[in-house]
């Protein structure tokens, strides 16, 4: 019974409201519904293609921020040059667009050529062996392609030796190079891993051809060829050209080759391609077994030359700058932050089978954008505003590897001695069962208590009448508000996991990387992340305003505090977006620069990269006796 008299009373409660403020006018300092699903069923429709980055739909989108930023009457830029610091372009059509240089793709060159000699099969692998049968030109493009993480280079009759699959994994005991001389020469790889088609097995993290480049490299390789596994070779996903920014090429070229042209290299006896890899899966050859008991090795020799062009065009940060009220805090900056660009359609980052889709990316992250448009516009019409400046960027590269973040904090539009705070939001839409998770709240003291005060506080609700009452969400932008009559709707408190960590998969982490504290807001992950079924119609938008309230009175409380927030180092801690590494240094890797050796954004504090005396700034070129050239040769050298 009495269950019933209060859910009659919240229904007394909410009608009261409606008849209320149906005569007014929609508060202009409550995040709404309907805005916020105007920009994300703009951010994730098909006209912006995914908004990859570097592509026209990324590029689309960041007009339309830069728009939305231009309507609330942000400032483009700091309006002084100083040492080291980057200017907006604040007279051009890109005034709010930070740009950085980004590879959009590569593309062949006119330099690419394959010749194969074929050699007797089974012989015995003696120097100077050079008995050939036969010669065969291949077409690019038509049975072998070098991949995107091919350098450009050139040899002549070099020995070819097939290799498996190309692994060579010390955790499985698992090697393909064990008693296989390739230094020097060209090594052969089966596509896949000794589990087949299994996403589960113990190899599924090692089936991307960047671990047999590694493994071919780290064995003294002068090339790989990767047998495709699709019968038809423009089927398969190594047919593709594709560049992975994070990561650089590879040391050496690298190409995949049709089955058809694979056949003719190496299938010199009755065994076909098909029973050579069943053989090999069957057998699963691990480093202390019989090297007698492998499956013979075909000797071919290769020339090759190779050329690919990569398609270097600028990405953009769009930053938007509301200045503060007070003369002397506004020199401080609070940074809100979330990243608009996502996959395009598919390929690198994807969870979709095939590529070609729209990856629509409405929770991941238009949902987080659209987040940083709606406290843009609250904040710029607040009076009087924060005493202190703030600073909206939406970033571009994230899913590439945080290369937006990490080239504002290194090309800062305002000194990052000066920012007190960044306050990170990535995939915010699609809350479940009330569960709000919160990263980072073990970088500053009192992150904790002043989530947990806010989160008790009651939030209230006010009726725009063009929407249900429940949808548009209002709370005083501090924690302390002016009394005064309203009529209120009691929403239940989030379900808060908080997280110590400063470190994640986001943009928040380019910041802390630098000692400034953040926080990150998320929702957690879904069976659509990552695919083109992350679409605006299942964003839970009623709880995005919740949340996207509970960060405007977080912003509007650190605004309005004389005492800055001061950086601490925060317990490591997974946020559970991203697997975890039984191997563990504590170096925090600067993903936008490859190929030269490891560039280090930092280390963790006491851990053993920290207490070797690692420190940021410092570039990793050798680890374990294995040369360090990009993220995949260290992750691989661990």
């Amino acid at each position: 019974m009495k269950l019933l008299n209060r859910s009659f009373a919240f229904l007394i409660v909410a009608a009261l409201a409606a008849g209320i403020f149906a005569q007014q006018p929609a508060s202009n300092n409550a995040p709404t519904v309907e805005r916020l699903r105007t920009h994300i069923e703009y951010l994730a429709s098909d006209k912006l293609e995914g908004r990859r980055t570097g592509s026209p739909g990324a590029n689309a989108a960041a007009e339309y921020i830069a728009r939305e930023f231009s309507r609330y009457g942000l400032r483009r830029s700091i309006g002084q040059d100083l040492p080291g610091m980057s200017i907006l372009e604040a007279d051009s059509p890109n005034r709010y667009l930070q740009k950085f240089p980004y590879v959009a793709g590569v593309e062949l060159g006119k330099n690419n050529s394959l010749t194969v000699n074929l050699v007797s099969a089974n012989v015995t692998e003696t120097p100077g062996y050079s008995k050939t049968q036969s010669s065969e030109v291949l077409r690019v493009g038509e049975d072998w392609l070098p991949l995107g993480l091919s350098t450009s280079g050139q040899f002549e009759n070099a020995p070819a030796i097939l290799v498996g699959y190309g692994l060579s994994v010390s955790e499985l005991k698992y090697d393909d190079y064990a008693n296989a001389n390739v230094a020097g020469k060209v090594a052969i790889a089966f596509s896949g891993t000794p589990d087949g088609d299994n996403p589960h097995g113990q190899f599924a993290r090692y089936d991307d051809v960047r671990w047999k480049a590694t493994a071919a490299h780290a064995a003294g390789a002068k090339a790989l060829v990767v047998i495709v596994s699709e019968s038809n070779f423009k089927d398969d996903r190594l047919a593709r050209l594709h560049y992975d920014n994070s990561a650089g090429d590879a040391g050496m070229p690298v190409i995949a080759i049709s089955r058809q042209a694979a056949a003719k290299l190496i299938a010199a006896d009755s065994l076909v391609l098909t029973d050579m890899e069943q053989q090999l899966r069957a057998q699963k050859l691990h480093v202390d077994e019989d090297p007698a008991a492998r499956p013979p090795r075909y000797l071919v020799q290769v020339s090759l030359s190779t050329e690919v062009v990569r398609r270097e065009v600028s990405a953009a940060n769009v930053v938007g700058i509301l200045d503060g009220s007070d003369p002397v805090l506004k020199k401080e900056v609070i940074v809100i932050g979330a990243h608009y660009d996502h996959l395009g359609r598919g390929g690198e980052g994807s969870l979709a089978p095939k590529e070609g889709e729209i990856h629509h990316g409405a929770d991941d992250n238009a949902s987080g954008t659209a987040g940083v448009l709606e406290l843009a516009r609250i904040f710029a019409a607040q009076r009087p505003r924060p005493r202190r400046t703030i600073v909206f960027i939406a970033f571009s590269g994230e899913e590439d590897g945080l290369l937006g973040s990490n080239y504002y904090v290194n090309h800062p539009i305002v000194p990052l001695a000066d920012t007190v705070a960044m306050i990170n939001m990535d995939m915010i839409g699609r809350m479940k069962d009330n569960k709000l998770i919160v990263g980072g709240v073990g970088t500053t003291d009192g992150w904790r208590r002043e989530l947990d005060a806010l989160n008790a506080a009651e939030l209230t609700a006010t009726t725009d009448p063009r929407v249900n009452v429940q949808q548009n969400v209002s709370v005083p932008l501090s924690s302390n508000p002016k009394p005064g009559p309203t009529a209120s709707v009691v929403f239940s408190n989030f379900q808060l996991t908080l997280n110590e960590d400063g470190f994640g998969p986001s943009d928040h982490s380019s910041f802390y990387a630098k000692q400034i504290p953040v926080l990150f807001f998320w929702t957690g992950t879904h069976e659509d992340y990552h695919k083109p079924s992350d679409t605006a119609d299942k964003i839970n938008y009623t709880d995005e305003a919740r949340i996207l309230s509970l960060v405007a009175r977080l912003v509007g409380d650190l605004g309005a505090n004389d005492k800055r927030p001061t950086y601490t180092v925060a317990k490591s801690e997974s946020t559970g977006r991203a697997m975890g590494f039984r191997v563990y240094l504590g170096t925090i890797p600067n993903y936008a620069d490859s190929n030269d050796g490891l560039l280090l954004d930092g280390v963790r504090e006491d851990s053993p990269a920290a207490k070797s005396g690692l420190k940021a700034g410092d570039r990793i070129v050798k680890l374990a006796g294995r040369d360090v050239h990009n993220v995949y040769d260290y992750t691989y050298a661990l």
